[in-house]
């Protein structure tokens, strides 16, 4: 492997002794913990901090800073012997051509546990967040080590209250500069809390775990035997619970997807997002939209091919793609301008909004409002996830959080009706501080709620009461069926357009354009108003 981390020094021969002793500290650093940990981090199949930032980063654009930090044994002459590297490497690079900081814990020095000096490199409170803030560029986090450790009170002499080298800094970026982590190895405390604080994060399925405290803290606290994978392995941080956002396959895969995220990203909430050359016609018409939505309004379709049939070819970037299945939340697209897509996914859960795709829509909304990306929603939602378990899960109120979100949003955004849309979690697909566009196909239907459930509810002494309540209740909804035409509320303009599906890319890639004046308009970091319920 190349070493494409470093950037290529001075070439003279010189025998001044300070620059001996740059070169000595600098061949240390770049020894890391030593060959043998450098083959334990091999063996369990993971690269070293360096190597990952070499396969990260644009080659040779690695400016590292604070190369020669650590810990120096001297001689009784105070002459230097040996350097112990800070497990902590840091400094400025380039993916494609774009400057990032960044960051990430050597797991080959102490296990990658915190630094113990006053001025830390990385982590909380780290210099590499603060060159991202002063110099509004990303920042990139490769999170490999377990924090803090309880030897460091030893070492200093008194344990460090919560908080003095706290989340000030990682809490101020998500306003300003995209943040993404990759979890590369096993993460605890404080490392795991700043993966959490991120507009992306990524780990790899089988080699890296994250959890608040891993095994050993669980034995002592709850007396149960768990291993690691078992307790923050990707099956239960991205796939349940949904703490990390994407799983990845190997090292490289994680690594795509870091290079993906930032391709669709402003360098900083002062700029637009940037617009990439597009070779698909933004007059595209497919024929197979017509047919997409089956006539039956219980059955279910492919809302993944739906929306990969009107973005850009191949444009498509998921996040969180297996946590909160009944949204789908996907960066594209359209015309070469970046935009979030919000599409409800029929195959789960019929589209209705549950706990977890509620946080997931949130959490996807204010990514796109912040960093100035339009908002495009493909809507087919029943409603609110109901019964027992919904509501147990809070449902309701982390459904109604994604109405108020959705409320706050500034960002251009279009609502599209494929076919239901219906009560609160439909509140939650409009931006009504926006011009408030709703488009539709022939297909949409929408009120308060469905007129099954609608006619059960409001007429049912009338139906208990008739010689044959099914036959009365199939009556009631047959007559108000004909008033539900999407067709009639057009008549009345409470719906702006009904579209042939066919024109559904060129009609959404002229909106799209046409909003990016406005987007110049409106940069910066969006304030924030008003108590979450």
């Amino acid at each position: 492997m190349p070493d494409r981390d470093v950037k290529p020094g001075p070439s003279d021969t010189t025998t001044n002794p300070v620059l001996e002793e740059i070169r000595f500290r600098r061949t240390a650093a770049l020894a890391m913990g030593g060959e043998e940990a450098i083959a334990r981090q091999h063996a369990n199949g993971r690269l070293t901090i360096r190597e990952r930032i070499g396969w990260l980063t644009d080659a040779a654009s690695f400016r590292e800073v604070g190369t020669l930090a650590g810990s120096g044994e001297y001689d009784e002459n105070h002459r230097l012997v040996s350097v112990k590297p800070a497990p902590y490497v840091a400094g400025t690079a380039r993916i494609d051509g774009r400057p990032v900081a960044i960051g990430g814990e050597d797991f080959t020095v102490r296990g990658g546990t915190s630094f113990g000096a006053l001025r830390r490199k990385g982590g909380q409170g780290g210099f590499v967040e603060d060159v991202a803030h002063h110099y509004r560029i990303p920042l990139v986090n490769l999170i490999d080590g377990a924090g803090g450790t309880v030897t460091s009170a030893k070492r200093r002499g008194y344990v460090v209250f919560p908080g003095v080298d706290g989340f000030e800094r990682s809490v101020q970026l998500l306003g300003e500069v995209p943040v993404v982590s990759a979890v590369m190895g096993t993460a605890a405390g404080g490392p795991a809390g700043r993966a959490i604080l991120s507009h992306f994060s990524v780990m790899v399925r089988g080699t890296s775990q994250v959890f608040a405290a891993g095994p050993p803290v669980v034995k002592r606290s709850l007396g149960k035997d768990i291993d690691k994978e078992e307790l923050g392995g990707a099956a239960v941080a991205v796939d349940k619970a949904g703490t990390i956002h994407n799983a990845a396959d190997s090292e490289d895969d994680a690594f795509a997807q870091v290079r993906r995220f930032l391709s669709f990203m402003p360098q900083n909430a002062w700029e637009l997002p940037p617009v990439a050359a597009c070779d698909d016609p933004v007059d595209r018409c497919e024929d197979a939209l017509l047919d997409i939505v089956p006539p039956q309004r219980t059955r279910p379709y492919s809302m993944h091919d739906l929306v990969s049939m009107v973005v850009d070819r191949e444009s498509m970037f998921e996040i969180q793609p297996t946590h909160g299945r009944s949204v789908i939340t996907t960066l594209a697209r359209l015309g070469g301008f970046p935009v979030g897509v919000i599409a409800n996914n029929p195959r789960v859960y019929s589209g209705a909004m549950d706990a977890a795709a509620a946080r997931k829509q949130i959490h996807f909304m204010e990514l796109c409002d912040t960093f100035h990306i339009p908002l495009v929603f493909f809507v087919d939602v029943p409603g609110f996830m109901v019964g027992l378990k919904a509501e147990q899960e809070a449902t309701l109120r982390e459904g109604m959080r994604a109405v108020y979100v959705a409320g706050q949003l500034t960002v251009p955004t279009l609502t599209l009706v494929i076919r239901k849309c219906y009560g609160m979690a439909g509140m939650a697909t409009c931006n009504k501080n926006d011009i408030d566009l709703k488009l539709a196909w022939p297909s949409g239907e929408w009120g308060s709620l469905p007129v099954e459930g609608g006619v059960a509810a409001a007429f049912r002494r009338e139906i208990a009461s008739a010689p044959d309540p099914k036959a009365r209740e199939a009556e009631l909804e047959a007559e108000l069926r004909a008033y539900a035409s999407p067709f009639r509320t057009a008549e009345a303009f409470a719906v702006e357009e009904i579209i042939d599906p066919r024109e559904t890319r060129p009609v959404l890639c002229d909106y799209v354009a046409l909003a990016q004046t406005r987007l110049r308009t409106g940069l910066g970091p969006k304030p924030k108003f008003g108590v979450s319920p």
